[in-house]
C-alpha cells in the first residue's frame, strides 16, 4: 500500500500527505475497492464482488469491473466517469485522466476489453474499445477513440475539430 501511495505522491505536486490521498482522492480510494472486488470475483462471490464494486463505484463515480486485472502503481487522476471493463488488463505504472472508457465492442463471453501495456498514459475522455493491445509507453491523448492496436511507444491523438464558420 505504501508503494501505491508514493507513486501518488511522486505524480501529484498538489498530494501533501499520504492521508490526504488514501482518503480524498477517488482514484486511490476506486482501487482500493477494486482489490477487495477482484478478490471476491476470483473466488467466485460474483454477487459480493460486484456489490463492492457497486458501493466503489457510488462513492467515487469510478466504475471498475471486478473481472478487471489492474498491474500495480495504476494511477486514476481526478478519476471521475472513468469505466473499465470485465476482461480490461492494466499494466504496471500507468496513468489514466477522467472520462476515460476502457470497453467492449461484443457482448459474447471473450476477451472483449483492452490489454493496455506498462507505462502508458491515457488522455481525459479518451475511448479504447475492443480486445485491443496498447503497447509499452504508449500514449493515449484526450477524446481518441482507439479500435486497433497501438505500438510501443506511440503517441495516439484525436482529430482535430473542425471549426464551423458562418457563410
Amino acid at each position: 500500500m505504501l508503494e501505491f501511495l508514493k507513486s501518488y505522491k511522486n505524480y501529484d505536486p498538489a498530494a501533501k500527505s499520504y492521508a490526504e490521498i488514501f482518503f480524498l482522492y477517488p482514484g486511490p480510494r476506486a482501487l482500493f475497492f477494486h482489490r477487495m472486488a477482484h478478490f471476491l470475483y476470483h473466488i467466485r462471490l460474483f454477487f459480493i464482488a460486484r456489490l463492492v464494486a457497486d458501493i466503489s463505484r457510488t462513492l467515487t463515480g469510478i466504475e471498475i469491473h471486478p473481472g478487471a486485472k489492474i498491474g500495480k502503481r495504476l494511477v486514476i487522476d481526478h478519476g471521475v466517469g472513468c469505466v473499465i471493463g470485465e476482461t480490461a488488463v492494466i499494466g504496471d505504472d500507468c496513468i489514466i485522466f477522467h472520462c476515460v472508457t476502457l470497453g467492449g465492442l461484443k457482448f459474447e463471453p471473450v476477451k472483449r476489453h483492452p490489454t493496455i501495456g506498462n507505462r502508458v498514459l491515457i488522455g481525459t475522455g479518451a475511448k479504447i474499445l475492443g480486445p485491443v493491445k496498447i503497447g509499452d509507453g504508449a500514449r493515449i491523448g484526450a477524446n481518441a477513440v482507439v479500435t486497433k492496436d497501438v505500438a510501443n511507444g506511440a503517441t495516439i491523438v484525436a482529430p482535430r475539430s473542425v471549426e464551423l464558420t458562418e457563410n
